[in-house]
């Protein structure tokens, strides 16, 4: 088995150390720095106190590495659609796109029962490269949870969780996710296989649509907003247009609104991934995260007032810098 991981951030070199470590097949993508301190001194993965050295192969250009039996996608959702073309080498014909990325995915409509099906989701893939190039069949949504960051060059630091729930668009337990799942489990992460993986999918976007924009407009952590009562009220606000928007899509939640909220805030003082990248000068995620539940919002005519207008400042604040 081939895997290769095309973003080897925090969570695809988590993923990445995890799986050489086992002895598996992996290579990393990657660039700058990053890149050359993992050809100079391998990848670094620091865990529950601990520090490991893997030597996975790692490349600049996939081109070096040839066709893959999976290809798990470990950047930023507005980054995926620019880097497709980058990722032809790694495609071939049986060859599996395991997506590896917070927010709706590109592929959600793909074989939904009902009046959507096959729809796009334009503001995750506004020109439908990943549908015509990839195709949907090639898809394996995935569900990540772990928090890691790179503290530096060739180093990776797990700070919590270790689950990559996978499933299936049609909700099959087919032979190549049910591999994958083994791959994963026996490089020593949680790799389990739901049926209904889009409901998975909304529970951990639940908390991405709202703590996230709203993190990063205030610069609170997530036990702060869940604190305040005024950004307590408009997260669940966000929390409850979506579950509308959701369950007219078939989706089913298996814990209510205000669990959720407590959930996130029980995390503590973190701030969340759009805080981060808007501290350090990086594009944020907010498209696939808030503008997508928008978009579905408007596709089974719903209004989403609450998200709307916090995708508008969260917009302006993008472009502030």
């Amino acid at each position: 088995m081939k895997i290769a991981i095309f973003g080897a951030g925090a969570i695809g070199g988590f993923l990445g150390a995890k799986l050489a470590a086992a002895g598996t097949d992996v290579s990393l993508v990657a660039r700058g720095p990053h890149l050359q301190a993992m050809q100079q001194r391998g990848l670094i993965l620091r865990e529950a106190g601990q520090e490991s050295v893997t030597h996975p192969r790692v490349a600049a250009d996939a081109a070096e590495l040839g066709v893959q039996d999976y290809v798990v996608v470990g950047l930023k959702a507005h980054s995926v659609p620019a880097a497709v073309p980058a990722m032809a080498p790694l495609i071939g014909p049986n060859t599996a796109v395991v997506m590896a990325v917070n927010g709706v995915p590109w592929w959600y409509f793909y074989g939904l029962d009902g009046p959507y099906r096959d729809m796009r989701v334009r503001s995750i893939d506004p020109d439908d490269v990943q549908w015509q190039v990839w195709g949907p069949e090639r898809a394996i949504g995935c569900v990540v949870y772990p928090a890691a960051e790179v503290p530096e060059p060739g180093v990776i630091e797990l700070l919590e969780g270790d689950r990559f729930t996978l499933g299936e668009p049609d909700g099959s337990r087919s032979e190549r996710v049910t591999k994958l799942s083994e791959c994963f489990i026996a490089a020593g992460v949680k790799a389990p296989v739901r049926p209904r993986i889009r409901d998975e999918i909304w529970v951990k976007l639940w908390g991405n649509l709202s703590f996230n924009p709203i993190s990063a407009l205030t610069l609170a952590t997530l036990e702060d907003m869940v604190r305040d009562d005024g950004t307590r009220a408009v997260i669940r606000a966000m929390m409850v247009e979506a579950q509308l928007v959701a369950e007219k899509l078939g989706v089913k939640f298996p814990i209510g609104v205000d669990k959720r909220i407590e959930g996130g805030g029980a995390v503590g003082a973190h701030k969340t991934s759009m805080l981060q990248d808007l501290e350090r000068g990086r594009p944020m995620e907010y498209e696939a995260l808030v503008g997508a539940v928008a978009e579905l919002g408007r596709i089974v005519e719903l209004p989403t007032p609450i998200i709307d207008t916090v995708l508008a400042l969260i917009r302006l604040r993008a472009k502030a810098g």
